[in-house]
């Protein structure tokens, strides 16, 4: 009996709700930073993974707009009409709904901004790291490196 998950895992819920060709100019601009590190100095990379580690990602930025629209919409429901308090719940629908399928309204914009899920920012990362030589089998393109950092 095949087993139905209807709950798709959460390393790749965003991605597998994504539109594909979003998903492939998000790569695409990862392999693009990849390469301009490909011959840099060391510090450099360095400096490429510190700016990745402040980098947000599709869940904060997520976060943090759904935050400020319930608090917005809760200060507006007490000071001038509770029909703003329909906003708070909408947004916290939105919210269960993306915990658990990987989407909501806000998502595709988010996407065509750019923004990546956290492991797609991992992924850029450690490719830095394994074409810095920080494991035994370097790869030798930025192509192979995301492929090498993709595998499961």
């Amino acid at each position: 009996m095949k087993k139905c998950n209807i709950f798709p895992s959460t390393a790749k819920r965003v991605c597998m709700r994504t539109d594909p060709k979003i998903n492939a100019e998000i790569r695409n601009q990862t392999i693009r930073n990849i390469n301009i590190y490909k011959n840099g100095t060391e510090a450099d990379i360095v400096d490429r993974i510190n700016k990745l580690n402040q980098e947000w990602d599709t869940e904060r930025v997520l976060g943090v707009n759904a935050a400020l629209l319930i608090i917005l919409s809760s200060y507006l429901g007490i000071r001038t009409s509770r029909i703003w308090f329909l906003l708070t719940g909408t947004v916290a629908v939105f919210m269960l709904q993306h915990a658990f399928w990987g989407w909501c309204p806000l998502m595709p914009v988010v996407r065509k901004w750019g923004v990546r899920t956290a492991d797609e920012i991992y992924n850029e990362k450690t490719a830095l790291k394994l074409m810095r030589g920080d494991f035994k089998a370097a790869a030798a393109t930025a192509e192979e490196a995301m492929t090498a950092v993709e595998k499961q």
